[in-house]
C-alpha cells in the first residue's frame, strides 16, 4: 500500500527527539558552501531518471507535489527555519533518549485520525481479521503506528510468524501462485544464473543465524527466479526484431517442451543441474543480461528468505522490492545507488557540517564507505534480527528513508570518528545495528532538512 507523505512520518515528541545541535553561525553556512562541489557529484544522475516510478511510488510522489510546502513544515515541526542546520562547533555526541508510553501517545494524537478499532487491535489479530469497518487507510495508518511504538513481536533469533505477512501488506504486493513460481524454476538457468552462482556462496557468511535457517540452493533458485522475470519485463521492451533467442515462457512462467528436450540430450541434463541449483558451472544462455542482475542483490535477498515462511512469500516481496520501490539501484549503472550515496552526503552535511567537513577532509564521500549500506537497506551490516528490525520500519515508512537510517549511524559513531585520525578505519565495517535508536535519530532527521532535499530522497531510488 502507499507508503505515508513526510507529514505522516511520525516525529517524536519534542522531550525525546535526537538534539542534534544547535542552531549554526553564518561561518557554518560558508563552511556548506565549500561543500557544494562534493555534494554535486551525483547531480547528473539525479536528473537522468527515464523510467516511471511504480504505483507505490507514484502515490508517493503525487502526494508530496500537492502539499503546500509551508503549513507542512509548520505541521511536521516546532522548530523555525534556522533550525534546519546544526552547528558545526558542537562538539558532544548525540544524546538519544529512550522513548516513553506518554510521549509516543503524544506523538500518535498529532498524527492523522485512526481506526478506533484498529487501534485497540494488536498487530496480529490486524493481520489475521484485516481492517474493522472496511476503512483500509485508517487500518493501514494503525499498522504502521503498531510496527514503530511497540515492534513486530519476535524471537531472540528475529523469527515471527506474522512479520512476511507485514512487509507483503506494505510492499503492496500481489498474490502470486505456487505454480507460476515453480514455473520460473522449471526454465532452469537464467542468462544471470554464472554471475548469482558467484554471489550465493559468499552471502552473509559470517551470520550463524542465516546460514543456519537458509541454504545456498534456496537462495540461488530465489535470484533465479526473479532474474528471470526482470529478464523477461526487459525483453517485452524491446522491439521484436532485436529480442533474444531465450526459452520463452508459458503462462506460469515454465518453458514449452520441444524435440530437443529429450532426457538424453545434454540440453536436458544442463536443465536437470540447473534446477537442483547446487552444482558449479555457467548458464548456456550467455552473458548475464544487463539490468537483471547486479552484485549485491544476494544480499538484499537474504532477509526475505529468512523472514520468510516460503520460497514464494520471499520472491513476491523481493520482486516488489526491486520493481516499485528501488528500479534504479538496478538499472544500467545503478544510477540510483549512485544518487543515494550523493543524498547521504548532502543529508549529513545539513543535519552535521562538522562530521561531514571532517569525513570530507579525510577524502570520505559516502561513495567510499556507504555503498553495500545503501544498496542493501543496511542488510550487510550484522545481526540480522536487527536488520529485520529495521525494515519493519522501512517498509512501513518507506525504503527511501535507509538514507536518514546511514546518517543516523553515523551520527551515533560521531565521537569517535571525530577523535579518530585515520575515521576510514571505523568506516570499512559499521557497527553492530541498532535499530531503535537507528530509527529515533533517524525520525528526527527527516524534519531537519529542507523539503527539497527530502523530496529528492524519495525520488532518488525510482
Amino acid at each position: 500500500m502507499p507508503s505515508p507523505t513526510r507529514e505522516y512520518i511520525p516525529t517524536l515528541a519534542p522531550s525525546l527527539m535526537t538534539e542534534l545541535h544547535a542552531p549554526p553561525s553564518p561561518r557554518t553556512h560558508r563552511q556548506l558552501r565549500k561543500l557544494q562541489s562534493a555534494h554535486n557529484l551525483g547531480a547528473a544522475a539525479r536528473g537522468s531518471i527515464g523510467q516511471p516510478p511504480g504505483l507505490i511510488s507514484q502515490q508517493r510522489l503525487r502526494e508530496l507535489q500537492a502539499r503546500d510546502v509551508s503549513p507542512t513544515r509548520r505541521a511536521v515541526s516546532n522548530r523555525s527555519p534556522q533550525r534546519n542546520r546544526a552547528n558545526s562547533d558542537a562538539s558532544s555526541p548525540v544524546n538519544l533518549v529512550p522513548t516513553t508510553a506518554a510521549a509516543l501517545a503524544r506523538h500518535r494524537s498529532a498524527m492523522s485520525k485512526t481506526s478506533a478499532a484498529a487501534d485497540v487491535m494488536s498487530l496480529e489479530r490486524l493481520i489475521r481479521d484485516g481492517p474493522p469497518d472496511s476503512d483500509l487507510q485508517a487500518a493501514l495508518e494503525s499498522a504502521r503506528l503498531k510496527v514503530l511504538d511497540q515492534g513486530i513481536k519476535s524471537d531472540s533469533d528475529g523469527m515471527s510468524s506474522i512479520r512476511i505477512y507485514v512487509w507483503l501488506i506494505f510492499l503492496n504486493a500481489p498474490i502470486l501462485d505456487t505454480d507460476v513460481y515453480l514455473g520460473l524454476i522449471h526454465r532452469g538457468a537464467s542468462p544471470a544464473y554464472s554471475k548469482i552462482r558467484n554471489d550465493t556462496f559468499r552471502t552473509l557468511t559470517t551470520d550463524p543465524l542465516f546460514r543456519r535457517r537458509v541454504s545456498e540452493a534456496s537462495l540461488i533458485r530465489l535470484l533465479n527466479a526473479v532474474a528471470w522475470r526482470l529478464h523477461d519485463a526487459k525483453e517485452q521492451r524491446r522491439p521484436p526484431s532485436s529480442r533474444q533467442s531465450l526459452p520463452a515462457s508459458d503462462g506460469t512462467g515454465s518453458r514449452p517442451t520441444t524435440a530437443h528436450s529429450s532426457t538424453s540430450s545434454p540440453a536436458a541434463k544442463n536443465r536437470a543441474r540447473a534446477l537442483t541449483l547446487t552444482t558449479e558451472g555457467e548458464s548456456e544462455a550467455g552473458a548475464p543480461e544487463p539490468g537483471t542482475y547486479v552484485q549485491g542483490m544476494n544480499v538484499l535477498a537474504a532477509p526475505f528468505l529468512y523472514a520468510a515462511r516460503s520460497e514464494v512469500e520471499a520472491f513476491i516481496a523481493f520482486h516488489q522490492l526491486l520493481t516499485k520501490e528501488v528500479p534504479g539501484y538496478i538499472r544500467g549503472a545503478m544510477t540510483g545507488v549512485h544518487r543515494g550515496l550523493a543524498l547521504v552526503d548532502k543529508v549529513l552535511a545539513i543535519v552535521d557540517p562538522k562530521l561531514s567537513l571532517h569525513l570530507m577532509a579525510k577524502g570520505l564521500s559516502a561513495e567510499i564507505y556507504a555503498f553495500p549500506s545503501v544498496l542493501t537497506l543496511c542488510a550487510c551490516t550484522p545481526p540480522l534480527p536487527e536488520v529485520l528490525r529495521l525494515w519493519d520500519f522501512l517498509f512501513a515508512y518507506g525504503p527511501h528513508l535507509n538514507i536518514f537510517c546511514i546518517v543516523a549511524q553515523l551520527i551515533m559513531m560521531r565521537g569517535e570518528l571525530l577523535r579518530s585520525p585515520s575515521p576510514n578505519k571505523l568506516l570499512r565495517s559499521f557497527p553492530a545495528l541498532q535499530a531503535d535508536q537507528i530509527k529515533r535519530t533517524a525520525l528526527a532527521m527527516v524534519k531537519m532538512v529542507p523539503d527539497d532535499v527530502y523530496s529528492e530522497t524519495v525520488r532518488h531510488a525510482l
